[in-house]
């Protein structure tokens, strides 16, 4: 069991820097504590990891934004056919 600075048992956490992304290490269970890093969980990644894994993060955050864009026209677009069958049904009802 590791423990944090603080005494409490420390948790794993992940690193989201450019210098150790995904990489893992223990830190303190409470947020904002002055004693959050304590040592790594995981051993250093090579240098073909550290090059190839922030292109992939990358790639995944532009498509998680795409995805939402593409959600968002979705329902502009559920909205136009209701209105257009609802002009429709008025058209023809006065037709």
């Amino acid at each position: 069991m590791v423990c944090c600075w603080c005494g409490k048992q420390a948790i794993t956490r992940t690193s989201w820097t450019s210098a150790n992304l995904g990489r893992r290490f223990y830190g303190c269970p409470d947020e904002g504590s002055s004693c959050r890093w304590i040592g790594w969980y995981d051993p250093e990644m090579s240098a073909r990891s550290r090059m190839i894994i922030p292109g992939f993060l990358r790639g995944r955050n532009e498509l998680e934004e795409r995805l939402e864009v593409a959600q968002g026209d979705v329902w502009k677009w559920k909205i136009y056919l209701v209105l257009s069958w609802i002009l429709f049904l008025i058209v023809y009802a006065l037709g």
